[in-house]
Parts: C-alpha cells; structure tokens; sequence
C-alpha cells in the first residue's frame, strides 16, 4: 500500500499530484497548485471531471470553450468564507493565470458527461455547524449529494477548531453495499494555523490490518483507501481540510466504529 501521508514537493508550482495509480485505487485524484501572481497552470481532463477550488488567491479562469472571469476573493482560508469553485466535465480543458498569489486545488474523479461546465460558490455554501462540544466543526459544502453538479465528485471544506476533534465518531465508507454504506475513497488536504503547527490524523480498520496514526503539517495530504479516519487538531492550532470523495456510486453512507457508535447515537 502506498504511504498514507503526501508531503508536498515543495512550496511552489504543483506541489501534489496523487492519481488513482499512485494512490493505489480507482476514483479519486487530486493536485495541488501553489502559482505566484502572473504564473500560470493548465490541464486537460481527459476521462475525468474536475472541480477546481480557489483555496487561497484569485486566478483568471477559461475552460470549456468559455471564459469565467476572475475567481476566488478568499485570501487567508482561515476567513472560513465560501469559495469559488469551478466544475469542468470529462472531454474539455481548462486553464488558469493567477492574478494574487494562489493555491488552487484539482479534484478529480470518472466523468461521464452528464453535466456541464458551471461555477459552484460562493452563492449557494454556507459555513454550517456541525457535531457538538469538543467535536463541534464547521463546514462549506461545495458538492455533496444534495447538489447535482457532478457524475462521480463529493467534494467539502471542514474547519475544526482549536482543540477539537472532527471526522469523529470514527466512521467508514469503504464496502459498496447501498444503501447500508457506499464505497468512497478520499483526499484530505490539511492546513494549519498558525502554519508552523501540527494535527493528528488516524486511519485504521476495526481489525487493525491497516492502524496508522500520522502528524498532519500545513499543506500535507492524507489518502483514505478503508477504514476509519478520525483527525484533531490540538490546543493552540485550527485545522482546515478539504475532502474530496468518490466511487462507484455518488451516495455518502457510511458506518460507525461500533466502539464510538454511542457517541453517534447519543448527539444524534
């Protein structure tokens, strides 16, 4: 199995690239871009679809045969602003010249051409909360289930605050069994504020075959293939991520740990 935990390249240019052959899966890819003002990043998709996240920055965007103007107001992802996102179907291209210092994330997953090009946010996503006490976060849907903007793509922003926890109770998607729970591999890209800090991040099966436990930095990614997945960020640092989910069926059930399921069934 590949190394769970993506350290970017470096700090500029494409800093992550995981695709579902290095990733060892079938669904999922993302990248991660890192452009200063007037640099520029171009991609074709090919048999995938896209969405494309400003995470920090403004960037000038043409895809699918269209020019969409200038994206993104969020300067610092901590603001915990909606974003501007950007969906590009399978077959189409896309191409971006950064006008601010930016980080734009690549989503991918199967396209199968049954939407087209349109912008997601920031109209239409609001910071809600989510959980309850120390498990209390805050999240931006981009495009879950609810929203019919993609064949394959589930795609959200999570906010945990300063000493909580999140993705908790631990919970699983990795059987295809519908509606019971849905096979769903998944990215999370983490940052950290202040950056110089640190998360926690558990992924493991309730057998623990698979049982590992990694400090998360600023820009790293953590790859989901089965299992539980858990993340805290520790007193004195907030941590952000963005997740992004796909597979066979563009469902989000899953299953609990029955060692926490308590927790579930009691904040329910």
């Amino acid at each position: 199995m590949p190394d769970l935990l993506c350290k970017p390249f470096g700090t500029h240019g494409k800093v992550h690239s995981i695709t579902p052959e290095s990733a060892g899966w079938r669904y999922v890819g993302f990248s991660l871009y890192r452009l200063r003002a007037g640099e520029s990043a171009a991609e074709v998709t090919g048999a995938r679809e896209v969405i494309l996240v400003m995470v920090e920055g403004r960037a000038s965007i043409t895809a699918a045969g269209h020019d969409w103007g200038v994206l993104g107001e969020r300067m610092n992802v901590f603001d915990r602003t909606p974003p501007h996102c950007l969906y590009v179907p399978n077959g189409q291209d896309w191409a971006l010249t950064a006008v601010t210092d930016c980080t734009v994330a690549v989503c991918s997953a199967p396209g199968k051409g049954g939407h087209a090009a349109r912008r997601i946010g920031p109209n239409g996503i609001s910071l809600t909360q989510r959980g309850r006490g120390t498990n209390t976060r805050f999240i931006n849907n981009i495009a879950m289930e609810g929203e019919d903007y993609c064949d394959s793509l589930l795609v959200t922003e999570v906010f945990t605050p300063s000493g909580h926890w999140s993705s908790y109770p631990s919970h699983r998607h990795d059987e295809d069994d519908y509606p019971r729970i849905t096979y769903l591999e998944e990215t999370y890209y983490h940052r950290i504020n202040p950056a110089n800090g640190f998360g926690i991040q558990r992924v493991y099966t309730e057998d623990n075959q698979l049982n590992e436990t990694m400090a998360v930095g600023d820009g790293d990614v953590v790859i989901v293939p089965r299992g539980h997945h858990p993340c805290g960020a520790p007193y004195g640092f907030e941590m952000y991520y963005l997740n992004v989910m796909a597979g066979p069926l563009r469902k989000w059930r899953f299953q609990a740990d029955p060692a926490v399921e308590w927790i579930m069934q009691r904040d329910a």
